[in-house]
Parts: structure tokens; C-alpha cells; sequence
């Protein structure tokens, strides 16, 4: 049986991009870990489940995953999980892992040892690809360095916050793209596509809401697993 490792922010996650994947890889027999930085249950963003957005089915469905799946409601902590033992890493988006789960070390070993390594697959999602911005590889060089990717794109981020970069009141720490390119990764979010998934080597991206079904699928199709 594979296995795939779901490292979650405790900051605020995005229902689909991370209840999408994880049912998706269900499905397909795929064994799942949920993990966040301190062990903690990860905390869902609101607006993610805003029946005027998502409808109220869907929204009712997403709540309802997010308060009883036992994964996700008791995870691991990060510092106690070795990655190489995973087949594959997801990293969820959401706008609280700018604040968690991208600055976590434990976290940024676990997506070199996925994709850097001889074995293992990583998929980042949304704001969750602002990681890339801040993993080095065991020579300091930049992982993301001369790689496609995809992410949240500025064009979004900038009706989003406001004058100030901030969310709710909460100043945002930097923009995904920004520091994606920053450190040397090819950028293109495909604004004109309904749905952006980049596959380079053992890395996966996807631009965020809506293309999270999409991403689930390409990594299956990179793991050899029949969906």
C-alpha cells in the first residue's frame, strides 16, 4: 500500500485544498498521515467553508470531514515523523502556513527528503508553495532553483489583502510568488487556465482553489496509482 504524509497548518488551512486530496488518495487505497508543526489539530479557514462561495452542500460536506476524520483531528506532530518513510508529502494550502508550516524546519526537511531524495513525490498546494521560497537543498543551493511551478499569484494576493499587506488584521509575513521567484523558480501561475498543475521531477504544484482535484490526481498518476 502507498502512503502519503499531509503536513496541515494549525494557522488556517483551505477546506479543499487539503479535504480534497486527502479523500481523492483515500480513495485509491492510498494510506494517510496527517501532520502539523506542534501535533495539534490543524485549524480550518472559514472562508474556505462559505456556503456563498463553495454552495451549501459543499460546504456542509467539507465542515463535516474537517470535524470527524480521526486524522485530522489527531495528528502527528511534525518534529516525530520521518518523511522518508512516505511515499509522497502534501503539503496543503491556505493562508496559515504562511505563518506555520512554511517556516518550519521539520516541515522543510520533509519536502527535500521527497524531492530531493532517490525516492518519494511531494505535492504543494496554494500558499503552501511559498515554502519553496525557504528550503535549501544538503549544498544551500535553493530547491526551488530553475524549477516549473505554480502557486497563489500576486494578481489574487492583491484583492485579498489590504494597503497594508494585511488579512484580518493580521500582517501578511510575504507574497508566494514573490518569494518563489526570489529564489530562482521558473514562475507561471497560467491565469488564463481554469485549473494550474506544474510537474517538475519529483515536485508537484497547483495553484490553489480549484485546481486542488486536479493536483490529487497528477500525483496519483506520479505515484503509478490508479485513481
Amino acid at each position: 500500500m502507498s502512503s502519503a504524509l499531509f503536513i496541515v497548518s494549525e494557522e488556517g488551512y483551505w477546506a479543499e485544498e487539503c479535504i480534497e486530496p486527502l479523500t481523492t488518495l483515500d480513495s485509491a487505497g492510498v494510506d494517510v498521515t496527517v501532520a502539523t508543526p506542534s501535533g495539534n489539530p490543524p485549524v480550518v479557514d472559514e472562508r474556505s467553508l462559505d456556503p456563498d462561495d463553495v454552495g451549501e452542500d459543499e460546504a456542509e460536506r467539507l465542515r463535516d470531514i474537517h470535524e470527524s476524520d480521526e486524522r485530522l483531528n489527531d495528528p502527528e506532530p511534525i518534529a516525530q515523523i520521518d518523511a522518508t518513510e512516505y511515499d509522497a508529502v502534501v503539503f496543503p494550502g491556505g493562508h496559515g502556513t504562511e505563518w506555520d508550516v512554511n517556516q518550519d524546519v521539520h516541515a522543510r526537511q520533509a519536502l527535500v527528503s521527497a524531492v530531493a531524495g532517490d525516492e518519494g513525490k511531494a505535492l504543494v498546494v496554494c500558499h503552501a508553495v511559498g515554502i519553496l521560497g525557504f528550503t535549501r537543498e544538503a549544498d544551500g543551493s535553493p530547491l526551488v532553483q530553475d524549477r516549473d511551478v505554480t502557486g497563489f499569484p500576486n494578481e489574487w494576493e492583491e484583492d485579498i489583502v489590504d494597503e497594508n499587506d494585511c488579512l484580518d488584521g493580521r500582517k501578511l509575513p510575504y507574497w508566494v510568488e514573490d518569494e518563489v521567484k526570489a529564489a530562482g523558480g521558473n514562475w507561471d501561475a497560467e491565469l488564463d487556465q481554469d485549473t494550474s498543475v506544474t510537474v517538475d521531477g519529483d515536485l508537484v504544484t497547483a495553484r490553489g482553489p480549484g485546481s486542488s482535484s486536479a493536483a490529487a490526481e497528477t500525483l496519483l498518476d506520479e505515484l503509478g496509482i490508479d485513481a
